[in-house]
């Protein structure tokens, strides 16, 4: 029984980390995505292989997940995504990951999680309001280092890489089961109305706003200008 109040307390905990933020709350989260993705790739040597960044058409990345939020079936993980475009990195999105069993792959702690969408087929998926890690888009563990060169060719065709850092550690984990989806009150919060549909965040029809500054400083320094979007 106290097993039973202690696991609904976590979920109930849970429910009320994902309600709607005040924008101040958004900008901080993309401050922490910024630092995230500059600190994970500061050492080349245990950061995100370069010829994956050169690849990527999407970033997502989420911040500071907490234990309390390893629930199976539970949410877990806010943080923003961005996608190339025309023009450059397109405009962040605030998105939700939850559910499958990242959270007992990942362990107990504060941890960070960064994924990779390399192609267009992957980027498509994004779009929608829901879909599942490896059902709806196939996803493997992320290599590390300074290239992924020697990784399988199956690696460097999947959809979607990920990497989670806990404890100073870095390494590639699978997404498998986990399902991901735009925070449209988020979106809405920080882009009003008109502009809370992820499609017209990712492909550029919003503005970026100037609290994103750091986020895209970051990915200048690390992602150089994208390699042609493959099927």
């Amino acid at each position: 029984m106290k097993k039973l109040k202690f696991t609904a307390a976590l979920i109930a905990a849970s429910a009320l980390t994902f309600a709607a933020e005040s924008k101040s709350e958004i900008t901080h989260r993309i401050d922490e995505a910024a630092k995230v993705f500059t600190e994970i790739n500061n050492t080349p040597e245990k950061g995100i292989p370069q010829d994956i960044l050169e690849k990527a058409q999407c970033i997502g990345i989420i911040p500071g997940l907490k234990r309390a939020g390893f629930i199976v079936g539970g949410k877990y993980g806010k943080g923003v995504l961005v996608c190339r475009t025309n023009s450059g990195w397109s405009a962040p999105s605030t998105v939700i990951v939850e559910g499958g069993s990242v959270g007992f792959q990942i362990g107990a702690g504060e941890t960070d999680l960064v994924f990779a969408v390399m192609n267009q087929r992957g980027m498509d998926k994004l779009m929608e309001d829901k879909f599942t890690v490896g059902g709806d888009a196939s996803a493997m563990a992320g290599p590390v280092g300074r290239t992924a060169a020697a990784q399988t060719d199956a690696m460097m065709h999947a959809q979607i890489l990920s990497w989670s850092r806990a404890r100073g550690a870095f390494a590639g984990i699978s997404l498998d089961g986990s399902t991901l989806r735009p925070d449209k009150d988020d979106n809405g919060v920080m882009y009003g109305d008109g502009g809370a549909h992820q499609r017209d965040v990712l492909t550029g029809k919003v503005a970026a706003p100037a609290a994103a500054a750091p986020l895209y400083s970051a990915l200048r320094k690390y992602t150089p200008a994208a390699k042609a979007a493959s099927r």
